[in-house]
């Protein structure tokens, strides 16, 4: 069942950017340098350009980020230290903020495009039975469909999430020029969309197998009976794990 124009109208969605500042890969990463604006203040800007967006925050537990989050005038929260996911820190800012729709935008995608986040508040608004929903993109590469740092994902044929994977899914011995253009293999790109309500409960579920397996904490929806919605963008944003990306998104900035 979907809303009515007012109720659609009232709704309020608010986004958080969950930032820590240690990184296995590239330590303080959230206050690297990006051709004079430091990640976390990139990020930061493409997320109030979102249409839909009508508030975003930070939420760390490093000062050292509150710190530049204030000194660039954004909305900044300390959270617990205790956290080890994003999606924990931000179930926590958000206990505390009226809204009734809440995005998770990663802290490591200064290239991520405004309308991708639209899109993926769009389900959300248009139909109350879904709580939450993501993005993916096809994948045209060979190198990223067996790339295990490149999680893909399969839907069904109402663009639900049927499962994620770090291995190649759908699986084809010939690679990806076997899968078929028609099925296409896709990238999942990790922004969330949740209504509150249920960003809450999901982080008070206990870690379930697969997730643990994958290390993919979207897989606990799964298991638990969630349909997530997957939306298809064409954009394939570059997010920053190791100094090489890095670069790359400085070059790819400094071309603009």
């Amino acid at each position: 069942m979907g809303f009515g124009f007012d109720i659609l109208c009232s709704m309020k969605v608010v986004a958080f950017i969950p930032a820590r500042y240690g990184s296995s890969r590239l330590e303080g990463k959230p206050l690297a340098d990006i051709c004079g604006k430091t990640m976390v203040e990139r990020v930061y800007e493409r997320a109030t350009a979102a249409r839909l967006v009508d508030g975003v925050t930070v939420a760390t537990d490093d000062k050292r980020i509150f710190e530049a989050v204030t000194a660039f005038g954004g909305s900044v929260v300390m959270t617990s230290t205790a956290h080890t996911s994003g999606t924990d820190r931000v179930g926590e800012a958000a206990r505390s903020i009226e809204a009734d729709i809440v995005v998770n935008i990663q802290g490591d995608e200064p290239l991520i495009e405004p309308d991708m986040i639209d899109a993926a508040i769009e389900p959300l608004i248009a139909d109350s039975s879904i709580e939450l929903a993501t993005l993916k993109t096809r994948i045209t590469e060979e190198c990223e469909y067996v790339n295990p740092n490149a999680v893909k994902v399969v839907t069904d044929r109402e663009g639900f999430a049927l499962y994620f994977s770090r291995s190649p899914i759908p699986y084809s011995g010939s690679g990806l020029e076997g899968v078929g253009h028609e099925t296409g293999v896709y990238k999942h790109i990790g922004l969330y969309v949740y209504r509150k309500e249920f960003l809450l409960r999901f982080t008070e579920m206990a870690p379930t197998g697969y997730e643990r397996a994958e290390r993919l904490e979207q897989l606990r929806a799964l298991e638990n009976g969630v349909r997530i919605k997957v939306v298809e963008t064409e954009h394939n944003p570059l997010a920053v794990d190791t100094a090489e990306d890095l670069e790359r998104v400085r070059a790819v900035i400094e071309a603009l």
